[in-house]
């Protein structure tokens, strides 16, 4: 349990992706776990005084810390332009650091690179082009199992379970799915690598009020599985709710830093950034 009763109350318990020890059967795959022992009291991802930008380009991050224990939800909240998505791409390796580091359980990787990072149990789902259109929704998840060595079938199974509309549209051209249902082959070509870490930037964009709460529902079902997420969210009040870490980003830098739950009745917070 989590402590928020928004989040416990929401989703599928009794999906067969989780299971009752917390731990998800969407293990690494075979020969990628090489991390270390986390230090002791060390958040299991954490984006530590980062400081960079794009190229040659000035510095859009500016001294950001960004971190998420195991299983847990952290969103990354704040107006645009405030460098939400570029410290998401930071910690996904998409950018130089000028100064700070990424460490993933216990290793650091801040000079791995995007792929790298995959490999030892990174999953990113972008925004936008985050499908591949003129394939069917079976054959995008079956690109997302590109780093598998062993039979991913039981995972698929998982993925439509978790997402019972795509295996009702699994021979169908993913290009011709609804914006919700695009998000949800998106997500779920991000699980066929199973990850330890699932990374979403802005999944929500451009979804109804409906889809929206379904797809955070399904957030909440991953993250039951052990697997930790980091999502950035224009939605900031609906993202805060469930989540059990919040970041408030303004310019590049932390605003605010707390659970979800403390951000949203933080009078300062609600008033500059929730609408009061």
């Amino acid at each position: 349990m989590s402590g928020n009763a928004y989040q416990d109350d929401r989703g599928n318990k009794d999906a067969s992706i989780t299971n009752p020890s917390g731990v998800g059967t969407m293990q690494p795959a075979e020969g990628l776990d090489n991390s270390t022992t986390p230090a002791e009291g060390a958040p299991y991802l954490i984006g530590e005084a980062m400081t960079g930008g794009y190229g040659k380009g000035a510095d859009i991050l500016h001294d950001c810390t960004i971190a998420v224990e195991k299983g847990q939800i952290a969103v990354i909240v704040g107006p645009n332009g405030a460098g939400k998505s570029t410290a998401m791409k930071a910690v996904f390796g998409m950018l130089n650091l000028r100064q700070g580091r990424v460490v993933l359980d216990g290793e650091d990787i801040t000079h791995l690179t995007p792929q790298a990072r995959v490999a030892k149990g990174m999953g990113f789902v972008p925004q936008t082009s985050n499908i591949f259109t003129s394939m069917t929704v079976e054959e995008n998840l079956e690109m997302g199992a590109f780093i598998r060595h062993d039979d991913f079938r039981g995972t698929m199974e998982q993925v439509y379970e978790l997402f019972p509309i795509l295996r009702e549209k699994r021979y169908q051209a993913a290009g011709e799915l609804s914006g919700g249902q695009r998000q949800q082959v998106a997500v779920g070509r991000a699980l066929m690598t199973q990850p330890k870490l699932l990374m979403l930037d802005e999944p929500t964009a451009g979804v109804s009020p409906i889809v929206m709460d379904e797809l955070f529902d399904r957030i909440i079902e991953v993250a039951r599985t052990g697997i930790s997420i980091l999502m950035v969210e224009q939605n900031a009040r609906q993202a805060l709710e469930i989540a059990d870490k919040g970041y408030v980003m303004v310019q590049g830098r932390n605003a605010y830093t707390d659970t979800g739950k403390a951000l949203l009745a933080d009078p300062e917070v609600r008033k500059s950034f929730l609408g009061g």
